[in-house]
């Protein structure tokens, strides 16, 4: 399925034709908006980022900067500027840096900005779809259950040891890793250290699972220092209520 831009521009000028082109060109489907309310509203739906054309509107458009930074916030849609220095100043009272995850200065090639927009939008379209967990546990029967838990929600992805989490990480970069403690051959903290020890991985939480519950090995859990731990004993709702918790509390990490 193709990415789709929401760009919010004026009608005219060939500069916003010209992105579009390319846009289109590149396998975006990209919907226009005018600076508005009702027109962003009505172009919003499925969009996976949005994209700010800016020009002298900028200066008058509070209210619908406002409504973007709102659906960026609510809707956890990453949004990037094209424009010039004060434009991009005028756009930041409303929008604030952590909402903005890339800028192209004025004047600018639409090719250019059309291929920095491709990974980002991919990324986005991802985060729509859902959160990604990857399941690493040798007990079968548990890896089973904690799947069915988890799917209504999320897109998980499960496999039954270290090393096929490692190779599966070798193409895909899941969002959360529920990675059991104590599973034969490659332990969840030597699975762990080969994740941290690769720079485009180290910073994927990593959640282990474990069925022992006495303060000794949760102290030795937790000296490893990952993003948390849940017992294999609790209840599918605290789990998955956790889970949900995670990932509201670091919603805009890394975006």
């Amino acid at each position: 399925m193709a990415s789709k831009i929401l760009m919010i521009s004026t009608r005219t000028g060939f500069m916003a034709d010209a992105l579009q082109a390319n846009l289109k060109k590149a396998g975006f489907i990209t919907v226009q908006a005018d600076p508005d309310i009702r027109s962003i509203e009505a172009g919003k739906e499925d969009v996976d980022l949005i994209l700010i054309l800016a020009g002298d509107y900028v200066y008058e458009a509070d209210e619908a900067l406002v409504y973007i930074m709102d659906i960026s916030r609510d809707e956890e849609r990453p949004v990037c500027l094209i424009g010039y220095d004060d434009e991009l100043t005028a756009i930041k009272k409303y929008i604030p840096d952590p909402y903005i995850k890339r800028e192209f200065k004025r004047p600018f090639d639409a090719k250019y900005v059309a291929e920095g927009l491709m990974s980002l939008a991919m990324e986005a379209e991802e985060k729509r779809l859902g959160k990604h967990i990857l399941l690493v546990d040798d007990d079968t029967t548990f890896l089973k259950m904690l799947r069915g838990w988890l799917s209504e929600k999320y897109r998980i992805t499960a496999v039954k040891s270290g090393m096929q989490a490692i190779t599966y990480m070798a193409n895909h970069r899941p969002d959360l890793i529920l990675l059991d403690y104590d599973m034969p051959i490659t332990p969840g903290p030597q699975v762990m250290e080969m994740i941290r020890s690769e720079y485009d991985y180290k910073d994927i939480p990593i959640i282990f699972l474990t069925g022992k519950s006495d303060r000794e090995s949760i102290m030795s859990v937790m000296k490893l220092k990952p993003a948390g731990y849940f017992l294999k004993t609790m209840p599918r709702d605290e789990l998955v209520a956790s889970i949900d918790a995670y990932f509201e509390e670091h919603k805009w990490d890394n975006m």
